[in-house]
């Protein structure tokens, strides 16, 4: 309950209109690496943050929208939104999709990610499903509590939180980590059990990336998920 009396702290402090300066720092850091790249690693600017984290979620994510009939979808944190280009799905019984969209049988999916100015523009209105992939860990702990708010907040049915618990390949433009809150899982399934209680019906499904070290040392990436609660 700390980490939550924490939050609630600074939640009243912190908004959208009213940011912390860590969180104006990093977004200038990010609209930086979305024009030039990140340098340190060496990536151009058009594979920088351009949405390669989510098709590895696409299939859950589907899962998802079949059993609740989700039409309008959000994705919080897109990137430039290359995901959704054309990218050949093939499933296991050899249907074949030539992009998301139509992979998930959505009428919509819209993209926000205020560090690239042509999704910058905050969305209006609510979605039926939010997705947010490799998003959260970005973002500074003090505003956590509102950013979170804001996602839960555009869904009606459900939000798919994806969110790695490990330090980023990638640098900022100073030297920093990009993964700037570095938390475990249950940490993170706190802040969302808290916020589910203010949207009845509403459904989170969570999949958290970890660093797991094998009986020989050696480190590999799993992804916990069946982190689903709501409240009915």
């Amino acid at each position: 309950m700390q980490v939550l009396d924490n939050l609630e702290r600074t939640m009243a402090k912190f908004s959208r209109q009213n940011p912390s300066l860590r969180y104006l720092e990093l977004l200038g850091y990010y609209k930086t690496m979305h024009v030039d790249g990140a340098a340190a690693q060496g990536i151009p600017p058009e594979q920088t943050f351009d949405g390669r984290s989510l098709p590895q979620h696409a299939a859950r994510i589907r899962n998802i929208i079949n059993v609740l009939g989700s039409k309008t979808i959000l994705d919080y944190g897109s990137g430039k939104g290359k995901q959704y280009e054309s990218l050949l799905i093939e499933t296991p019984d050899g249907e074949k999709f030539p992009n998301i969209k139509a992979f998930w049988n959505v009428d919509s999916i819209e993209c926000f990610d205020p560090a690239y100015v042509p999704y910058a523009q905050l969305p209006k209105g609510t979605f039926d499903g939010v997705v947010t992939t490799d998003v959260l860990e970005h973002c500074p702990k003090e505003d956590i509590s509102w950013i979170v708010d804001e996602i839960f907040g555009f869904a009606t049915e459900f939000v798919y939180a994806n969110v790695a618990c490990y330090p980023a390949k990638k640098t900022l433009p100073n030297g920093e980590n990009a993964h700037c809150t570095l938390e475990p899982p249950n940490w993170w399934e706190e802040i969302f059990r808290s916020r589910i209680k203010r949207s009845p019906g509403l459904r989170y499904f969570a999949a958290y990336d970890v660093i797991k070290k094998s009986k020989n040392g050696e480190k590999t990436l799993a992804t916990i998920t069946g982190s689903g609660k709501w409240n009915e």
